[in-house]
């Protein structure tokens, strides 16, 4: 075995495998050359060796972030360091970024074989965490790299927006063909829809079955038509207004819709992104029931779980699909706690205050649709989780190991011998309250302002590299870009 460069000692040692228990037994991890190289009792020092005493602390490995929108609403380097900053705050080592042609993040349309040398040359050496990316074919001419951008780049995830073809990103919406930045000639809509699937079934019979699509699922022509009808009742206003004008049943539809498209392209590994009510989750389970064949993953994100169209702090919380009823929030719960859903990110997207609010900043329609939340990730996953039953090894499930699995990660996930040195400690017992100021976000208000926190992540190493000391990152950048693949 190497020389031991780094021991934490003392760690309750949180492993996804492992039985269930709220309280795992403390262990030493010994980590070399960015790798965990052994976990037991009362591990040898070297006279070189660093020792950090966790001090009974939990020790999850680091979370897997599979879904953020780094570069969205500001430069995409200038958001890179910033949110990943954030990132490490919420014990995140690892974030899966979305990004795609069009308005936003590079403001441009054309190829992706002259949009990714641009985008990875931007975020490079700026990272605090590792990263990678997802990419939205939204063109012919995108379906037809995919295979491309497998062998160059290690891009393994692809995405679709269903109701972009229809509907703008922060509502009613009249000129998509100048915001997507497609030629006029196409459409984004549902052959497209069928077009990505054919293109990506294809790809997975050339690279392996290791490839996915993610969908975002939200019906244009219900939100459209909902909408309109919102705008013309005046008791209709803020967070409840904008989830009336996106009513959970558009997520239902376009579910219904994705998953046939699935069976009849034969394409066999299916994301649902950030379901946000129980009707959504419904629809999930039914089509999963009718369509066996098709590996379907679910995914909902912090925001969903915590906050509702009541207690989120003001028309910051508006997001794509919206915050829902109290109601949708304890049924996510239930879903969780049954083992409907896969993994919980943050869907985070930087959205700085003169960016997200309008000219009348009581007007939701008005605002700007996303806001951050992965550095309140895993310590407000571990605080409520706790509450509800969830134990710490599901939590460990649901925020790393799961994700890594999918999404072609393989030296991520897990506290084990051989895996990428990504630890976090955190306090089970800390109490806190969320303050927008106390965060490396560039963006400066939260949905989450005044929330109570009863977790708290104290540390974070990224292969062995402590970037996270005290509740506070540390200078220096270590993040790399993360090529996927099968494993």
């Amino acid at each position: 075995m190497p020389a031991t460069e780094l021991l934490i000692r003392n760690a309750r040692v949180v492993r996804p495998d492992d039985p269930p228990a709220n309280s795992p037994d403390p262990l030493d991890i010994a980590i070399s050359g960015g790798r965990v190289d052994a976990i037991g009792l009362n591990l040898p020092v070297e006279d070189h060796t660093r020792v950090v005493d966790a001090k009974g602390l939990l020790a999850f490995p680091g979370v897997v972030d599979a879904h953020q929108h780094w570069g969205i609403y500001r430069d995409l380097a200038a958001d890179t360091e910033s949110e990943s900053r954030a990132c490490a705050q919420g014990g995140v080592t690892t974030s899966l970024t979305y990004l795609r042609t069009g308005r936003y993040y590079l403001n441009r349309g054309g190829s992706y074989r002259e949009f990714m040398p641009e985008a990875l040359d931007r975020m490079a050496g700026r990272s605090h965490v590792d990263y990678g990316l997802h990419l939205a074919p939204m063109t012919a001419e995108h379906i037809d790299e995919i295979p491309y951008l497998v062998e160059e780049f290690g891009v393994t995830s692809f995405k679709i927006f269903m109701f972009y073809g229809g509907h703008g990103l922060h509502g009613r919406s009249s000129d998509q063909s100048e915001f997507l930045m497609i030629p006029p000639t196409e459409r984004y809509d549902l052959a497209h829809f069928e077009f990505v699937m054919r293109g990506i079934q294809r790809a997975r019979e050339q690279f392996g079955d290791h490839l996915s699509l993610s969908l975002h699922c939200e019906t244009a022509e219900i939100m459209a038509a909902y909408t309109a009808l919102v705008e013309q009742d005046p008791r209709q206003t803020g967070l409840r207004a904008y989830s009336a004008s996106r009513p959970a049943h558009s997520e239902g539809l376009a579910i219904t819709m994705a998953s046939y498209l699935a069976h009849e392209t034969g394409l066999a590994d299916i994301n649902l992104l950030h379901l946000s009510s129980a009707k959504a989750v419904a629809a999930a389970l039914t089509m999963a029931k009718a369509f066996p064949h098709v590996n379907f993953r679910r995914e909902v994100t912090i925001g969903h779980l915590l906050a509702d169209v009541d207690t989120a702090h003001g028309i910051g919380g508006k997001v794509n699909p919206p915050l829902r009823e109290r109601a949708d929030v304890e049924a996510l719960w239930r879903h969780l706690l049954a083992g409907d859903i896969d993994w919980v990110v943050s869907d985070h997207a930087c959205c700085r205050d003169e960016q997200k609010f309008g000219s009348d900043r009581d007007d939701v329609f008005l605002a700007r649709s996303g806001f951050g939340g992965a550095e309140y990730l895993l310590a407000g996953l571990v605080g409520e989780g706790r509450k509800r039953g969830l134990s710490p090894q599901r939590i460990a499930e649901l925020t790393a190991a799961n994700p890594a699995r999918r999404y072609g990660l393989p030296r991520k996930g897990h506290l084990a011998v051989g895996y990428d040195a990504d630890v976090v400690l955190v306090d089970p017992a800390a109490q806190w309250t969320v303050r927008a100021a106390d965060s490396e976000s560039a963006q400066e208000y939260t949905p989450f302002e005044g929330f109570e926190m009863t977790a708290k992540v104290t540390d974070v190493f990224l292969r062995g590299h402590h970037i996270l000391r005290k509740g506070q990152p540390q200078d220096g950048v270590h993040g790399r870009y993360l090529r996927r693949g099968g494993g």
